[in-house]
């Protein structure tokens, strides 16, 4: 997507960071960045006011359930073998195997 018009910032650098815009997971430098980019540019300000309404509805809404504590140790298990380097298989490598 984009407006167009000419940005210092490219909308879609913009919209394919926008989560971690919202999230505030980028440096301010890039943050400052993005916020100059909504003042100039309509469309990527109302993508950002609708994707910052749904984060709040889904918080709002699911914010409240518990992580079961095996889904927790999956994910993080996940987390750790990417982190090391390791190939990540296709398959649940934190599964205890079936009995037959």
């Amino acid at each position: 997507m984009s407006c167009g018009d000419p940005h210092e910032t490219d909308c879609r650098e913009v919209l394919d960071h926008l989560y971690e815009f919202l999230d505030s997971e980028m440096p301010d430098v890039d943050r400052a960045k993005f916020k100059q980019h909504f003042q100039e540019c309509s469309p990527c300000l109302e993508k950002y006011g609708l994707e910052e309404a749904v984060k709040k509805l889904v918080k709002r809404c699911c914010g409240h359930d518990d992580v079961p504590t095996d889904l927790r140790a999956k994910v993080l298990g996940r987390i750790d073998l990417i982190r090391s380097g390791q190939a990540v298989p296709d398959h649940d490598v934190t599964a205890t195997p079936q009995e037959s």
